[in-house]
């Protein structure tokens, strides 16, 4: 029987469980469910959002049916709490046990492979069908926490360069600016660019389904890890859908994990049969453009300074009573993206 596991002794009980089979337990997880045998946890897994994770089955209960028992809990409460698909990683040698489950896998990775359960991919690509467009086109995955002249000027350059150029917004909100915003102000920043289509990433760019930092422990394999299955997901599934051959990036002069991101998209894409391209990012005062600047320039009133650096429809959205409760939280906020 499957039980939520909620006690200190039960959490310390999961850690035991979940370290000894080689993976990093996570403090951060809606639900926590555990198979209990004899008095003995035997089984454990959890469920943050849409993505299970830290599935553990002690040796002599592997194989039986402790797996499918807590996947099919973990996917209840997930639906109950309005979740459609649902994700997970796992190490290659147990992905038939997740396909005897109805999971489908997205990538293999040599060190983790990614399944979906719920037909969210084959749907997200079913609704941007009409967008899909004949010729030689491009990519650009974008945050744009606001969208600035920066974004504008990269958009236009890659435009210009392809038949049809796609911008991928990305979903997840970890940012200052949520992602309604963030997908509203990409859209009036470039709807005079007629073979330009902004489109929600969904799950499946630059997002915690793509970053699997529990599944392994060293942070730096991780890291790389992470950027090799979300561009290899990019490679096999959304590119081939949408015609991509080319994917544009801009410089990146402050942030290293996006320069490193960038390398690894020079190397891994061209399995795929994509170009990287780069380009130089937008000057401003000698600086370059960045939503950085922006938001700091928001956060100090410097109003004429941010006139500079954003497009009139971010500029009247900033300033604008829509954009109040986003002022207030800038005060505090510091991070880089």
């Amino acid at each position: 029987m499957v039980t939520q596991l909620i006690s200190r002794r039960d959490l310390q009980l999961a850690r035991n469980l979940v370290e000894s089979s080689g993976l990093s337990f996570e403090e951060n997880f809606d639900v926590l469910v555990g198979i209990f045998e004899a008095g003995a946890l035997v089984a454990v897994a959890a469920r943050q959002g849409n993505i299970l994770k830290m599935f553990a089955i002690a040796p002599h209960y592997r194989g039986g049916a402790a797996l499918g028992e807590l996947a099919t809990e973990l996917i209840r409460g997930g639906s109950a709490a309005g979740c459609e698909t649902f994700f997970v990683f796992t190490a290659p040698a147990n992905v038939a046990a997740f396909q005897a489950l109805n999971f489908a896998p997205l990538v293999h990775h040599p060190q983790a492979v990614l399944l979906e359960y719920g037909g969210g991919l084959p749907r997200y690509l079913a609704a941007n069908r009409h967008l899909v467009r004949p010729g030689r086109n491009g990519a650009v995955v974008v945050n744009c926490n606001p969208f600035t002249l920066g974004h504008r000027y990269l958009i236009e350059q890659a435009a210009g360069q392809v038949d049809h150029l796609y911008v991928f917004v990305v979903r997840e909100d970890r940012s200052a600016f949520p992602f309604a915003v963030r997908l509203q102000l990409v859209e009036e920043g470039v709807r005079d660019l007629v073979n330009v289509s902004v489109l929600d990433c969904s799950h499946y760019a630059v997002s915690a389904v793509t970053f699997p930092a529990y599944f392994l422990k060293d942070a730096d394999a991780a890291a790389t890890v992470q950027m090799e299955i979300d561009l290899m997901l990019f490679g096999r599934q959304i590119a081939p859908f949408f015609h991509v051959n080319r994917r544009f990036i801009g410089t990146e002069p402050y942030c290293r994990t996006t320069r490193i991101y960038g390398e690894t998209m020079r190397l891994l894409l061209p399995d795929y049969r994509i170009e990287t391209v780069q380009l130089e990012r937008l000057q401003a005062g000698n600086e370059a453009v960045s939503a950085w600047r922006v938001r700091e320039a928001l956060r100090r009133e410097a109003f004429e300074e941010l006139r500079r650096l954003v497009p009139k429809s971010t500029f009247d959205f900033l300033l604008s009573e829509a954009a109040r409760e986003i002022r207030k939280k800038l005060r505090t906020y510091s991070r880089r993206h």
